[in-house]
């Protein structure tokens, strides 16, 4: 069976910067249909990490205040190399409304927005769930403007008809390729396996923490409500020769970079299948948009793990396309129009993305370094660790570049350390 939908704009991909994208213009009374393969928000996220600006958006959006406490307020940073700590940041100390990252499991963070659609703004918001999109609609042949999707469904196919599409389906976005707009992905030196351990006794957890010892680094991020997720590195296709290895040389790998959890490790990782693997690259599309399609988030502009930025740039791409869709459509919404709020939309993005992809990139080379290299990686750290200006200047890429300086506007939630 066939059923058709027809809709101002119709968003592939129900994650961070579909559903905001969504809501936002929902909220403006733009007709939307999201797309979303997955029949529930039940699922295992590595990129639960939201930069202070992003933050400060979903609260003024009201979706912070629908979370009912299910995130966790990052404090601070710290970066340990061979040993001694070289950097420490204490977001407290930063002179914006909203200073602190946050953790906040992305099912939450999707039900929520999810919610917020369907609760308040009915008439607009239409969420599709085990929606896969197998094809887009074109006029006038292959080449012709994209005037909507076709999706399979449990039902049957599912025809959505629209003014303008949006890919917001990930760093593997199969409407990107569809669409034929040409992309470069970058690998980058090395890959992530990511696993899960209880939080350890003796850490707080408003901490994030990074561990380097020669080119070896982890990253030990505190979890809602009692975990620790630990990522730490492995050259570019290494983990077939890792898993020859076996589950030892991963205990050895992690009880170097944290000793705190070599107990943990053994104890709770008795299988390969207890980790994942990130694949670290970047994406570069020269053109994010072409008549009746535009890329969002991951699908426009891939970013690495450092940080956070992904589910950052995902949601500031969704607040600044929202308003340009709805001012294309009081302009009549034909091709012309929305073409020009798609090419706005790029030129209002791509130098932020460039900054932090930069940043990423910068921290990436720096955490590579050994020898003599890994002794100037760590003079540069305590040369940043010494002046509070130079940490705002650094993380100001990544964590500050829309709010402007002013006082908190939240408390700092109080710390708590297991023993």
């Amino acid at each position: 069976m066939t059923t058709e939908l027809t809709a101002d704009v119709c968003v592939v991909g129900g994650g961070p910067a579909g559903l905001t994208l969504a809501v936002e213009l929902a909220k403006r009374s733009v007709s939307v249909v999201v797309l979303e393969q997955s029949g529930h928000f039940d699922r295992s996220f590595r990129g639960e990490s939201v930069s202070p600006d992003s933050v400060w958006l979903l609260d003024k959006l009201g979706v912070l205040g629908r979370l009912d406490g299910a995130y966790q307020q990052m404090h601070g940073m710290e970066i340990i190399d061979s040993g001694s700590t070289v950097l420490r940041a204490d977001f407290r100390r930063f002179p914006y409304p909203h200073p602190y990252p946050v953790e906040m499991p992305q099912p939450a963070l999707l039900s929520a927005l999810a919610d917020l659609g369907q609760e308040e703004h009915p008439e607009h918001f239409t969420l599709v769930r085990r929606a896969t999109a197998t094809r887009l609609l074109r006029a006038g042949g292959e080449s012709g403007p994209v005037t909507g999707v076709v999706a399979r469904t449990p039902e049957g196919e599912l025809t959505v008809r629209a003014a303008l599409s949006v890919a917001a389906d990930g760093r593997f976005s199969k409407v990107r390729e569809m669409s034929g707009l040409p992309y470069t992905k970058l690998p980058l030196d090395r890959d992530v396996v990511w696993l899960k351990l209880p939080f350890p006794s003796g850490w707080d957890d408003r901490t994030y923490r990074i561990r380097i010892r020669g080119d070896q680094h982890g990253l030990f991020i505190p979890t809602h409500p009692d975990s620790v997720r630990v990522g730490f590195n492995i050259p570019k296709g290494g983990l077939k020769e890792l898993r020859a290895q076996g589950l030892p040389a991963l205990y050895e790998r992690l009880g170097g970079l944290a000793p705190e959890l070599a107990e943990s490790v053994r104890s709770e990782i008795r299988s390969w299948s207890d980790t994942s693997m990130l694949d670290i690259f970047t994406t570069t599309v020269p053109s994010w948009s072409m008549p009746g399609l535009v890329l969002i988030g991951d699908a426009a502009h891939t970013l690495t793990p450092i940080l956070g930025q992904g589910v950052n740039h995902a949601i500031i791409d969704a607040v600044t396309l929202a308003p340009l869709v709805r001012d294309a459509i009081d302009a009549g919404g034909d091709e012309a129009a929305l073409a020009r709020a798609g090419a706005e939309f790029q030129r209002a993005r791509e130098g932020s993305v460039a900054k932090s992809r930069a940043l990423q990139l910068r921290q990436e080379r720096l955490f590579a370094l050994h020898g003599v290299g890994g002794v100037g990686r760590r003079s540069l750290y305590r040369v940043v660790d010494r002046s509070q200006k130079l940490k705002e200047r650094v993380l100001s890429g990544a964590y500050f570049q829309l709010q402007k300086p002013g006082p908190h506007v939240v408390e700092a939630q109080s710390p708590s350390t297991r023993v």
